[in-house]
């Protein structure tokens, strides 16, 4: 069953249905994505210090390589290992990640999809924030609000 930890940005918006929309949920366990293209994942979630590490140690490998320190197969051996690293710390190099941005994190769920997970969360969740519009944001059409819009229903009849 898959878990999740849902982050939350450093300056969340009042509203809760922005607050929402701006969480992030992170899946425990083992990124395909993240193996098999590492350094354009990590280029792509903006986690510059584990990228700097993959090429350090890519470099170092490659070096060794040239060198004819290590044979290619162990090169081509020490790639792959480091690749997997990657997979199997994906979770962890995001939320910390997030967490050097300032994000906290708001709770964890498990559930057999996704979208099961994030109902569960927000069933909970949503209940306990507070219900507060943006200002400047009308949630009725023409920029008016509900009560007036009422008005010049109930005035039609």
């Amino acid at each position: 069953m898959p878990s999740y930890t849902v982050h939350e940005p450093p300056d969340p918006p009042a509203d809760r249905v922005d607050r929402a929309e701006s969480l992030v949920f992170i899946k425990e366990g083992f990124s395909w994505l993240a193996a098999l293209f590492a350094p354009l994942w990590l280029l792509a979630h903006r986690l510059w210090w584990p990228l700097l590490g993959y090429a350090l140690v890519s470099g170092l490998l490659q070096l060794l390589a040239q060198t004819n320190a290590l044979e290619q197969r162990w090169v081509a051996l020490g790639g792959f290992a480091l690749n997997l690293l990657v997979g199997f710390e994906a979770d962890a190099l995001r939320r910390w990640g997030l967490e050097r941005r300032g994000w906290s994190i708001v709770g964890t769920v498990s559930g057999r999809t996704a979208p099961e997970c994030e109902r569960r969360f927000f069933d909970v969740w949503l209940p306990s924030q507070p219900i507060i519009a943006s200002p400047g944001r009308s949630r009725a059409p023409n920029g008016g609000s509900w009560r007036r819009l009422g008005g010049l229903i109930g005035a039609r009849s």
